[in-house]
């Protein structure tokens, strides 16, 4: 009986813990709905964005992102919206900006072509996205083994891709200039005119948009680089080449 009594005792204790243990990953895993509103926007400065930035590619890395109830935040941001970020990011299919950044609807403006590079249409989205709908932050994001960076430095000439390509070519030369010669065999000299890329691209953004960059004078909005490496996941951001307002 003493034996019955202490197995029935250690079942309900194990039974009892494993029912907290079950509660306790339910509220872990209770979706996320909230969405930034006019207040947290405003609220919102440009290293805040920026952090948001990091700690969003570090759940991403790390495999332990928000779990989003995407549908309530559709709703929830179907009347107005409130981002507080604008990336510019390369079209290809491995870099999708909402989830390497692990960010919900409503968090970000995302404007995605080749190369990560600048035209007046993409300038353009980047003016509606902070003057006008008040986002405090814009990154400028590039990746390793970049298919149009390699296309740049190859020269390929393929219709309209022919003229997008040829934007990324002063990053090719500049490159070139650092290691004497253009080896577009080499992924190491491919990953440095990405990287060479994205900063060429937030100096244009800054010479060709006056709208873009009295904000940025006026510190009311910061610009940042950066360069995903596909095969991890994690970004590296240029902190020391971004436009940040002091704190």
């Amino acid at each position: 009986m003493k034996y019955v009594t202490i197995s029935k005792l250690t079942f309900m204790a194990c039974a009892l813990g494993l029912a907290n243990l079950s509660f306790a990953e339910d509220m872990q895993q209770q979706p996320h709905t909230a969405v930034h509103t006019a207040a947290t926007q405003a609220s919102m400065t440009p290293q805040q964005a920026l952090q948001s930035l990091k700690d969003g590619n570090q759940r991403f890395v790390s495999g332990n992102m928000k779990n989003r109830d995407l549908m309530a935040q559709a709703s929830s941001t179907a009347i107005k919206q409130h981002p507080v970020i604008v990336v510019l990011n390369c079209i290809d299919s491995r870099t999708p900006p909402e989830i390497v950044f692990d960010q919900g609807i409503g968090d970000m403006f995302a404007a995605r072509i080749a190369g990560n590079i600048q035209n007046a249409d993409i300038l353009g989205s980047m003016e509606f996205g902070t003057q006008v709908a008040g986002a405090k932050l814009i990154a400028v994001i590039g990746h390793t083994s970049c298919g149009a960076v390699r296309g740049a430095c190859n020269k390929v000439k393929l219709g309209n891709l022919t003229g997008l390509l040829q934007k990324i070519q002063p990053a090719v030369q500049q490159a070139a200039k650092k290691n004497g010669k253009v080896d577009c065999a080499s992924d190491e000299f491919v990953d440095e005119v990405a990287v060479d890329n994205v900063l060429l691209v937030m100096k244009q953004i800054q010479a060709n948009s006056p709208v873009l960059n009295k904000l940025l004078k006026n510190g009311k909005i910061g610009l940042v680089g950066g360069i995903q490496d596909l095969s991890t996941g994690k970004v590296t951001f240029f902190e020391d080449k971004s436009v940040m307002p002091k704190a």
